[in-house]
């Protein structure tokens, strides 16, 4: 049977559509429907039925699919791991949030970029969860950083750490909110405080609100940016209230710029997933990378 036919095949049945698995490839999508018919052909048997959304495996689509799979992955593995003795730089592209990537995910891999023999280049993009898994899945990334789990064959993802989110403001704006001792009934007294947020629907006041108070936030944004980095600066420059990640915001913290509002007994966490599209683990950068990012989420507050 020929190998191209099946790695077609896989890539289909991970990506659920044809073409999406032709961007994957580099083929046109008439290409991946001729090898799929052709597959088909040989074995006797449907492999996908056809629907108005991509497709869907058969029940021989699926057992091919678990048999052949772990194979073409290690076939993959061992041209990736280079045969010859000629080594070149492989360049790894990773996407994901823009504070967290900046702050947590790329000091950890710079140091890969640098490393003799098994180093890769890097190149980083920012976006939402929603971007940066439709990239993903569009093979225009290599590992993506989400706050959303992927669904689906295609993406495979595991969480790679948790983050705090802290309720903070400069310090003039404490005194009439009882903080840092702050009681679930004193939600009242943070209604008259300026909202800072990175969004007008206010994602991470409401998630906080909801989530502490079993409330909605009463004030509407006040001052609102695109990167929790602007909006920590907003807040030490005493424009208001503002839902941050507590690694974020941690120095500020310590240096008294910022002063927490509301110290709950079990704050808010938001956890990160660390995802790749199924198989391409099998690349050693990818792996490297992979695996170095869950080195350093372990030591991650």
């Amino acid at each position: 049977m020929d190998l191209a036919l099946l790695r077609t095949f896989v890539t289909v049945h991970r990506a659920g559509s044809f073409t999406r698995a032709a961007a994957l490839l580099g083929l046109s999508q008439p290409a991946v429907t001729s090898q799929i018919r052709t597959l088909e052909r040989q074995l006797g048997r449907p492999l996908f039925l056809r629907q108005a959304r991509g497709v869907t495996p058969t029940s021989i689509g699926d057992e091919l699919a678990h048999k052949a799979a772990p194979h073409l992955d290690a076939l993959v593995e061992i041209t990736e791991s280079g045969l010859d003795e000629e080594s070149h730089l492989r360049t790894l592209h990773l996407a994901g949030p823009p504070e967290f990537t900046a702050g947590r995910a790329l000091p950890a891999l710079t140091g890969l970029a640098a490393e003799e023999g098994q180093g890769f280049a890097l190149r980083a993009s920012f976006g939402t969860a929603e971007e940066v898994l439709e990239g993903l899945s569009a093979g225009h990334h290599d590992l993506a950083i989400s706050t959303a789990r992927p669904r689906g064959a295609l993406l495979t993802g595991a969480p790679l750490c948790d983050e705090e989110h802290v309720l903070v403001a400069a310090p003039r704006w404490a005194s009439g909110t009882g903080a840092p001792k702050a009681r679930r009934e004193d939600v009242s007294a943070l209604e008259d405080v300026p909202v800072i947020e990175v969004h007008e629907s206010l994602p991470f006041v409401s998630r906080y609100w909801a989530s502490v108070f079993d409330a909605r936030p009463a004030a509407s944004g006040t001052v609102i940016v695109p990167d929790l980095r602007a909006a920590l600066a907003c807040a030490v420059a005493g424009a208001g209230l503002a839902v941050l990640p507590r690694y974020l915001c941690a120095e500020a913290l310590d240096r008294g710029d910022v002063v927490a509002l509301h110290e709950p007994a079990v704050p808010p966490l938001r956890t990160y997933f660390l995802v790749v599209r199924t198989g391409t683990l099998a690349l050693p950068h990818v792996a490297l990378a992979h695996e170095r990012l869950f080195q350093a989420a372990a030591d991650w507050s």
